[in-house]
């Protein structure tokens, strides 16, 4: 019994498709992470949530899960909330930037971050990127468009496109977090701790909108799965979409309510410190404020 379940378990964590570049990635993330908690004091609280977010990241990246996802609408969409919300999410709650950044050697630092981030087109693309309009709409968007029927069933007998929508979810998902969970007064954070509280609100609303279409309508909008065949028998193709537009139309915009309230606290913390911004500490009096109205001459 214990050799049938450790001989599972060994299968589960075989990649369905073997990517350098991920396990690069996944790797090189992890030992920077654990050479800087070594240079840099970082509380266990912190370190805890990194790993649970990054082992979260790799469950969906190079496991089995790729393929119980490409066979199961439901498991596709709790793989593509892990990659995009959850995951990303537990990492930034971390807040592994100063980690990282201990982790790479000094001589690095100097010589070659440092260059990299001032030049014109980097400054450009995070410029881009770092936008609040742009980081909301870039959140719920990919979302929407790898969720385009048409779309979806290139996505899903491709194999390449398939590791492209991975990747621009987990990135696009560290990205965002990273913007609404700054623990850090404006500047040097790229919003403002106002802001951060109704970004991910604002960017739930398409992901709620399509959740509740794919869990209410009547239409299969992914045949795909029936052709290629399901992971799980006796599931009806409309109940597994169903089970999906339920996934992203109450847990993953969940996460984004319980990250607005991390963004609440981070906001009411930095105020007690007195480190909001002027004018956020400061409002502007009004007729009410004792300030004599002129008069006309």
């Amino acid at each position: 019994m214990s050799s049938d379940f450790m001989t599972s378990l060994l299968h589960w964590f075989e990649p369905w498709y073997p990517s350098w570049p991920m396990a690069v990635f996944l790797l090189g993330g992890a030992g920077l992470y654990l050479a800087g908690s070594w240079r840099r004091h970082t509380p266990w609280w912190r370190q805890m949530w990194f790993w649970l977010g990054w082992l979260l990241i790799y469950q969906g990246l190079q496991t089995q899960w790729d393929y119980y996802a490409e066979h199961q609408f439901f498991l596709h969409m709790l793989q593509q909330m892990a990659l995009h919300d959850l995951g990303p999410l537990l990492v930034m709650l971390a807040w592994p930037g100063p980690t990282w950044r201990a982790g790479l050697p000094a001589r690095w630092r100097s010589r070659y971050l440092r260059p990299i981030m001032r030049t014109t087109p980097m400054r450009g693309l995070t410029a881009f990127v770092l936008n609040t309009w742009i980081a909301a709409i870039l959140f719920s968007g990919l979302v929407v468009f790898w969720l385009i029927p048409a779309i979806h069933v290139g996505v899903m007998l491709n194999t390449t496109l398939y590791q492209l929508m991975n990747w621009t979810m987990v990135f696009d998902g560290l990205l965002f977090w990273w913007l609404v969970l700054d623990p850090r007064s404006t500047p040097p954070a790229h919003i403002r701790p106002g802001g951060r509280i109704f970004l991910p609100i604002l960017a739930m609303i398409p992901q709620m909108v399509l959740g509740a279409v794919l869990a209410l309508t009547s239409a299969d909008w992914y045949p795909i799965y029936t052709l290629c065949g399901r992971a799980i028998s006796g599931i009806e193709p409309l109940t597994d979409q169903h089970l999906g537009g339920l996934i992203l139309w109450i847990p993953a915009s969940g996460l984004n309510v319980i990250a607005a309230m991390v963004a609440l606290r981070n906001w009411m913390r930095l105020s007690e410190r007195g480190r909001l911004p002027e004018k956020a500490r400061h409002p502007r009096p009004g007729p009410s404020s004792g300030a004599k109205p002129s008069t006309a001459a």
